[in-house]
């Protein structure tokens, strides 16, 4: 049966609607450009009304019968006159079209004198670079016109450049990062230090658009960011950068930020993160910041290089399997974490074979958080031990299949400490502090389409997710909330977000949540365990007590029956199986 068509009139309403709309827009346009003499008269009659009634109001009482016999009196004698009523009424309409006029000062047509001679100074300062003795038509020359160099500009307040368009010859080596590098340094230096420029070459188009970038927040403290499993919020960028914002409390108000969203998980195509900086440039911030977001839905292991205890408020919570800062401790939860991938990809590949779904204790995120892991490098060397990078080649090379993220964390002078495992598979990068172009173009494989500033901020940076842009990044204020340094409300927003303690560890330590009070804590490890403890299962928090022999002060944790089952059958390679895994 032929389905018979709908009626004109209903399926023609959309174009009936929006001709309308059209039409009487149209109309009210042009009621306003015929009715515009009028609504001038008649905004000038009631400023002139407004202006008697002032006048009225300020003539003390006593006068005002003096007043109202003066009025009359005029009124009189021009209704006595000749043609009298006529002008009085030309005279009212004359004044009222003037008193309605529109009072806007006019804006300048061009730029004014200082204004023009900074426009001058970045001509002559370009006409090197884009001109040619061979150019019939020359766009730059000595003493040449500005006017169709410069299309379009804009000025701030005090006088400096905020957006500028440059048009230049075709034959410009626009192509060329060494050549694009020489104008925006000149841009930069001539319109002002001190601030961040953003510059978009249009190779088509032969032009080049300068912006003055805002700076990014600098005050967002940690909180509950709202996003999706496997979704961490690395920090805030430019508008214009994301199509997504982020609401949060700022200043004792909501308001929604655009945000550096890194996911991760089996679908992500970027599973493992990469933050190199400079001391003090905040890239522990950028490990609590992650480490706490991360404890939401999985399991954190922390290895700290430092030795300095930025992350001792995590020891002993609910997730935290590990907070490691000696060599023995460090090997063996790298170790752990590498037989742990292995298990999970044996145990997600047998389900797979069998038409089931992957076991639960396989979908719970595992992440490996390691903040300068060259010192332990150095310290294994000097040992003539296992080098702890070697046993992060399993969790970077089959780590995405198997719910398994690894963060690492190094300094910008330490980089060459970095296996080739860490370079190949951590495809998001993110660069704190001061850096030079070409170390920062060395990281993130791209180079920043800004300047870079004089005085960087900390937690400031840039961001770059696998081939995509290159974003301003703004860290989320997370410091230690054991600093005493650190502002009062940023430490009180990290304890909020801290998981419970577990009930062993609570039950020694007591409550902990007037911690910002607390000092620093003692020099020495956090957490060291011997060569010869198993770890505990995948959601095991069980805490095994103080072994008061131990002459480093380490903890023993109780073993469990897989890490029974371990010691007892080591653990066979199956590299068939895991790439299996992996590939499915």
């Amino acid at each position: 049966m032929v389905p018979r068509p709908l009626p004109r009139i209903l399926s023609d309403r959309g174009a009936h609607l929006a001709r309308g709309r059209e039409l009487a827009r149209t109309a009210a346009d042009s009621a306003t450009d015929i009715l515009h003499p009028l609504i001038t008269i008649a905004r000038g009659l009631r400023r002139l009304a407004s202006a008697g009634r002032r006048r009225v109001a300020d003539t003390p009482k006593d006068r005002r019968g003096a007043l109202f016999l003066l009025v009359a009196s005029v009124l009189l004698v021009v209704l006595l006159l000749p043609y009298g009523p006529l002008l009085a009424t030309v005279g009212l309409t004359a004044a009222a079209a003037w008193q309605g006029r529109d009072r806007a000062p006019a804006a300048p047509e061009g730029p004014d004198e200082s204004q023009t001679r900074r426009l001058r100074s970045l001509y002559d300062a370009l006409v090197p670079y884009f001109s040619s003795a061979g150019d019939p038509d020359p766009l730059y020359t000595h003493g040449g016109s500005w006017e169709k160099a410069f299309p379009a500009y804009e000025f701030d307040g005090a006088g400096r450049i905020t957006h500028l368009v440059i048009a230049y010859p075709a034959y410009y080596t626009d192509g060329e990062a060494e050549s694009r590098a020489r104008i925006e340094h000149l841009l930069a230096a001539k319109s002002g230090r001190g601030r961040e420029y953003r510059f978009a070459w249009d190779e088509e188009g032969n032009q080049l658009t300068v912006r003055v970038l805002p700076p990014l927040p600098a005050g967002i403290a940690a909180q509950r960011f709202v996003t999706s499993p496997g979704e961490t919020v690395l920090g805030f960028t430019d508008p214009a950068q994301v199509r997504r914002t982020l609401p949060l409390v700022h200043g004792g108000e909501r308001r929604d930020v655009p945000p550096v969203v890194w996911r991760t998980g089996i679908r992500s195509t970027e599973p493992h993160l990469l933050a190199v900086g400079q001391p003090g440039s905040g890239i522990s911030t950028l490990l609590r910041s992650v480490a706490l977001q991360a404890l939401r839905h999985g399991d954190v292991v922390i290895v700290d290089g430092g030795g300095t205890g930025e992350y001792a408020c995590l020891t002993g919570r609910d997730g935290v399997l590990a907070v490691e800062c000696g060599l023995t401790g460090v090997l063996e939860r790298l170790r752990w974490a590498a037989h742990e991938t292995e298990r999970r990809l044996i145990a997600a590949n047998r389900a797979h074979q069998a038409g089931d779904p992957p076991p639960e204790d396989t979908k719970r995120p595992l992440w490996i958080l390691l903040d300068r892991p060259g010192t332990f490098t150095h310290l294994a060397t000097a040992d003539g031990r296992e080098d702890p990078r070697s046993l992060l080649q399993i969790p970077l090379r089959h780590g995405r299949p198997a719910n398994v993220t690894v963060v690492v964390a190094e300094q910008l002078d330490s980089l060459e400490t970095l296996g080739d495992a860490v370079r190949q598979h951590t495809r998001a990068r993110v660069v704190l502090g001061s850096a030079t172009p070409e170390q920062v173009t060395a990281v993130l494989g791209a180079p920043p389409h800004t300047t870079p500033l004089d005085e960087v901020p900390a937690g400031r940076g840039y961001a770059r997710l696998g081939t995509g842009p290159v974003h301003r990044l703004q860290v989320p204020a997370t410091p230690n909330p054991y600093d005493d340094t650190a502002e009062d409300g940023h430490r009180q927003a990290v304890l909020d977000l801290l998981p419970a303690r577990s009930a062993q560890d609570g039950a020694r330590t007591g409550p902990t949540r007037k911690e910002p009070e607390r000092t620093a804590p003692e020099a020495g490890p956090v957490r060291g365990t011997p060569a010869g403890t198993a770890f505990p299962g995948k959601h095991s928090t069980e805490k095994g007590p103080v072994d008061p022999a131990a002459a480093d002060g380490t903890v023993t944790e109780p073993r469990t029956a897989h890490a029974a089952d371990a010691d007892e059958t080591p653990q066979e390679p199956v590299p068939l199986e895991a790439a299996a895994a992996e590939s499915s």
